[in-house]
Parts: structure tokens; sequence; C-alpha cells
């Protein structure tokens, strides 16, 4: 049978990717067909060279399908599961992490992200698909990603989401729950059979660490709590994300904000994202020096970015951590009617924070960009979130990776912006409805380049312009000369 060939090409690629031992492939195939329910095997000749494990996972799961042994949407359950044969229990692989971060922490998230790979726990072949390219700006270079590796979400989805009870029927109760490790799955629930976590001790507090299984950037991780429960911007946040990059000093940590509109896209279970990748806003300057008396070991500055960031850094923590609760707490009860910015209406907050930690040149720097999540009738989706205008672009909330500079974009773009580019150089009626008013402005400023050879340059161009205009319609203080006299105002309370 193919299926049995198939089996036996997956064994001889885990055992080159190291993720068995040779005696280990009698038991291994035993556990697979077990999988598959079959209770026999024939010997297969040869091996699928040409196929890595994604494709192989693919290819018996088509065939598992075939044979009626899954039905349809049950693929990536199956596919968990097999190679869960191939996993090593999650006290195995916490004792390998221990052992080689007591050498080098750096080898220490090697392996785990190699794991994660291997296992096809980090979903690679879909990652190859999305495009990736970077393009420059007045804020630096930006990153592009059009994702084609997991679907776009609704702002009000994210919304119903963050009220959800703590406690249902579920289970697991969400996809960051530490119960999804070894979960099998389920047709609304995706297979989690070869997750594993690495546990952490952040603030006196039981997390976890994971790499995201759609990696955006290098070493895209997720550190989780281990307790379900809503995300919260406080003080005891700040410190356990000081606390990961003080274990992990070559990543950066932060958090979405906790309030809808404005905040990520899980909202009810507590968690950050890292990563070793230095994006747009760390690289960004320092523009406004801003005093804090009450601080004066800590540098505050506000950086030149489109969102509104104010950078503090200090060489021990303690000091660090004392500012950044100040200016939380102070932006929590901020107003500024001249700005637009209201602290709550109504009984509702609407101010809060997305904090970035990262430590450089062995000092501990946080980022807190401000983040309001006001609506009004001339923008319901939010006053500082994407205005209409560049829906066609991007609708979805700005959270952390975006924030810092990577466009996170729909899937449908890819199409879309073929047909952008034929219609730059041929007929506007060639794009997409929503995108005509946008091919006729860039027509009508940059006629003389456009060529067939030349569109596709001149739309990742104009594409990567777009993005800082949806972090500029983020941003709570415009960087207007009214604007920025507004962000001085803020920040003038902690002189």
């Amino acid at each position: 049978m193919r299926i049995n060939r198939l089996l036996h090409s997956l064994i001889h690629k885990g055992f080159l990717a190291g993720l068995i031992r040779e005696e280990d492939t009698v038991y291994v195939r035993n556990r697979l067909l077990a999988v598959l329910d079959q209770d026999s095997y024939e010997e297969a000749g040869g091996v699928d060279m040409e196929m890595d494990i994604p494709d192989l996972l693919s290819a018996i799961a088509l065939e598992a399908l075939n044979l009626g042994i899954i039905e349809a949407g049950e693929e990536e359950v199956l596919t968990a599961e097999l190679m869960d044969c191939f996993m090593p229990k999650p006290s195995e692989v916490n004792g390998q992490f221990r052992t080689l971060y007591a050498e080098d922490p750096i080898r220490a998230t090697d392996y785990f992200y190699n794991l994660s790979r291997l296992s096809n726990y980090i979903q690679t072949k879909r990652i190859a698909q999305n495009v990736h390219y970077k393009v420059d700006s007045l804020y630096g270079e930006l990153d592009i990603t059009i994702n084609l590796s997991k679907p776009e979400k609704d702002p009000a989805q994210i919304a119903r989401e963050r009220l959800l009870p703590k406690h249902d029927h579920r289970y697991p109760v969400c996809l960051l729950c530490v119960e999804n490790e070894g979960y099998k799955g389920r047709w609304d629930h995706p297979g989690r059979a070869h997750h594993r976590m690495i546990r952490l001790g952040l603030g006196g507090e039981d997390w976890m660490l994971q790499y995201s299984p759609y990696v955006y950037y290098d070493e895209h991780c997720i550190i989780l709590s281990e307790e379900h429960r809503p995300m919260e911007i406080n003080r005891e946040g700040f410190g356990r994300l000081l606390d990961f990059v003080d274990q992990f000093p070559y990543y950066f940590a932060g958090s979405n904000a906790d309030l809808p509109i404005v905040g990520g896209s899980i909202l009810s279970h507590d968690h950050y994202q890292g990563g070793r990748y230095e994006f747009a806003m760390a690289r960004a300057g320092e523009e406004v020096t801003c005093p804090l008396t009450s601080h004066p070991s800590v540098r505050a500055a506000i950086v030149k970015w489109p969102m509104s960031v104010v950078r503090l850094s200090a060489d021990e923590a303690g000091p660090l951590l004392d500012a950044a609760d100040d200016i939380l707490q102070g932006w929590r009860a901020y107003s500024d009617p001249s700005a637009g910015v209201f602290a709550s209406t109504e009984g509702e907050p609407h101010n809060t924070i997305t904090p970035i930690a990262r430590k450089r040149y062995g000092r501990y720097e946080l980022d807190l960009v401000l983040r309001n999540n006001r609506r009004s009738d001339e923008h319901p989706f939010g006053i500082f979130h994407p205005h209409e205008d560049v829906h066609h672009i991007k609708k979805e909330n700005i959270g952390l990776i975006e924030v810092m500079g990577l466009a996170v974009l729909p899937a449908r773009l890819k199409t879309e912006l073929s047909l952008v580019e034929n219609a730059l150089h041929g007929d506007v009626e060639e794009a997409p409805v929503h995108h005509r008013e946008w091919v006729r402005e860039i027509r009508e400023k940059r006629s003389e380049e456009i060529t067939p050879d030349t569109s596709s340059s001149i739309v990742r161009d104009e594409l990567g312009k777009k993005f800082s205009r949806v972090l500029e319609d983020a941003g709570v203080f415009k960087r207007t000369e009214e604007g920025m006299e507004a962000f001085r105002r803020f920040m003038a309370q902690f002189e």
C-alpha cells in the first residue's frame, strides 16, 4: 500500500532529522499504525527522498482521507498525532532545555525552536507561502507581510471573544491554555498532540514558553500564563517582561494592550510575544527627551515613530518599573479634549498601553506605546484605528507586531495587488472596486515612472506608505506641531 511507503519515508526523515534513533524505528512505526487504525504493515521498498516531513504528512493525510480512515476536516488533527509519535514527553523536553540553558541560553532556545520546526508544530510549509518584503518609510525600514498561512480576524469577533466566561464547558478553554499540550484536537480546535511548552518562572508566577505555529519573524515566541485569565496591563506585567528579557537577553518581549480595538487577537488569556528580531520601532531614534523628576536614574524620551511611544531606559529594573507604572497610571486617567483623548466615556475606560521590553548594551529598555480605543460616529471602528480610507488595505486591529513596524496584511491582497499592478499601466477598471481610488492616486503622482516593468515595485512602495498611514491613524498624538505639543503636555506632568 502507498500509505506504508509514506510511513516508511516519514520514519526515515524523522531519523535523519534527529527526532528518533535507530532503535526507536519499530516502536514509532507501531505507534503510527495505531494512529491510522492499521493492524499490519508490509515492508515498503525505497524512500521518497524528494518529500520533506510536511509534504509526507500531507500525503499521508490525503491517503487516510481516501481510505476512509479520517473524514474531511480531520487532516490537521491526524498529522499532529502522527508527529507526536516522534516527540519526547514534556518533562524530557524541559529537562533538555534546562541542561542546555545552564551551558548557554541560546543553545536552549535553539534546541526548542528546531524541535518545534522539525515536529511541524511551526507550520513551515504554510509560512513559506507568505509574501514578505521591506520598504523604506519616514520612520525607517518597515516590514510588510501578506499573511497566507492564517485567516484574518474581524475586530468585532475579537471583542466578543474577550467577553467569553473565564471557565466554561470547552476544553481547552482557549488556544493558549496549557491544556493544549498534547491535546488531540477536534473540528473546531486544531490538533496539538505534538505541542510542547517550556516551563518558566516570571515574577514569581508559573508561565510557559512556546513558539508561534505561524511565525512572522525570527524565533517568534509566545509567553503565556499557566492560569487562564484576561489580559491586563499593569506594573506586575511590566516586571514579567523585564524578567523574561533578563533570562533571554537576546529576545524582546512585548504585550498587546488589554482593551478591545487596540488589543490583540486573544484578550481572554494573559500572554506576551517575543522573539529574536529587531523591528523598525526598536531602531527608531529618540527625538524629545523628557525629564522624570521622581525617577532621576531613568531616561525618558519620545520616539520618532508614527504611534505615540515613550521610551524608558535604566541600569536597574526597579526604578524603571516605578517610572513605567507612574506613566501607565497617569495615562489611564489622562484626558485632553483638544487631542481627542478622553480617559473614559459613560464609565468605559479608553486609555491603555502596549509595552515592549528589551535589553540594549546591558541596560533595560521599555517602550510604552500609548493607546486609546474610543469610537465615534465618524470612525465607528475606532478613532485611533486604521481609518476607513485605508480599510482596502488593513481593517484589523493594530496589535503588538504591527505597532513595532511589521504589517500583517490579509491574504486577499496577494491576488488583489496583482490586479492593481495591471491597472496601473492599463485600465483602472481592472483593479478591484475598493482599490480603484488608490490606483488613481498612484497614477496621478507617479505617472512618469509607471511601466509594466516598474508597476510591481511601485505598488510595494505605495503599500508601505499605506502602512505608515495605518500606524499614523493609530497614533494618539499626531505627528503635527499641535500633536507633538499635546504629547509634551502629557509628559510634562512627570517633570
